[in-house]
């Protein structure tokens, strides 16, 4: 950290007494003067290090950056905590924090979800190991709130292709986010979607490979009529799908025409 520009502190820090210093930096903490507690507990590392104060001053600087919104070094801390001092009775606690970090380095839905699927593995482990911890229903919480803005962030990329007229990439998107989130409440959402997709896809595509792409918007027209019987988009399926039947049945009567 740069060092802090106050009077009273810097004389405490460049204080050559050791133990006034340390009990000046737990004063800090608790009166939640987090940056100055901080710088002190830095310094002070080496000279606490091996005495019964190391532990307790490792976990404190650990929570200077978590309160700090520093959610980077407080990631650090927490995990060389655990690392340090695994049977600490704070271990749970840090193991949980740790986690909690990177749920709070979640970006905005267009970036990189890196953090967001990092703090899905570090929750799901804490839940496995811990299962009778009292953070259980919050974590629970946490995984289904990373889980549904991974499941956004595909629907878009899904929904992208399609409104840049890339209809097959389209197809196979919506299908891999029904794959990847069975039991989402939007699943018949994704099935229509690709349902649409795969019928511009058809619609686009050179004659000798129209029936058989108008095969595969059948198919999947008729298993979403079997699955979702109570959708709202039931009737504009169904609609499709006699579309798609008038059509086939055009294509092939122009087939027998052509051998005839």
């Amino acid at each position: 950290m740069h060092p802090i520009k106050n009077k009273s502190f810097n004389q405490v820090f460049k204080n050559t007494d050791n133990e006034y210093r340390y009990k000046i930096a737990e004063q800090y903490y608790a009166n939640q003067k987090y940056a100055y507690a901080l710088q002190l507990f830095e310094d002070l590392f080496a000279y606490v290090k091996g005495t019964d104060k190391y532990e307790d001053m490792y976990y404190k600087s650990a929570n200077c950056y978590y309160f700090l919104k520093d959610y980077l070094n407080a990631e650090n801390f927490f995990k060389s905590f655990v690392e340090t001092f695994p049977a600490s009775k704070k271990a749970e606690e840090c193991e949980y924090l740790r986690a909690y970090c990177y749920y709070k380095q979640s970006p905005k839905l267009e970036l990189d979800q890196t953090p967001t699927t990092k703090t899905m593995a570090l929750m799901q482990a804490f839940i496995n190991t811990h299962p009778t911890s009292t953070t259980i229903k919050e974590a629970n919480e946490i995984l289904d709130i990373c889980r549904a803005k991974l499941e956004a962030k595909e629907f878009k990329a899904a929904e992208l292709y399609f409104n840049l007229g890339y209809f097959k990439a389209a197809a196979i998107s919506f299908e891999n986010v029904a794959e990847n989130f069975p039991d989402s409440k939007l699943a018949d959402e994704y099935k229509y979607q690709t349902i649409k997709a795969f019928n511009k896809y058809a619609e686009l595509s050179y004659e000798e490979k129209q029936e058989e792409r108008y095969n595969k918007v059948l198919n999947e027209c008729s298993d979403f009529i079997e699955r979702f019987s109570d959708s709202k988009h039931l009737v504009e399926v169904t609609k499709i799908k006699t579309q798609v039947n008038n059509i086939l049945k055009n294509i092939q009567n122009e087939q027998v025409k052509k051998t005839n």
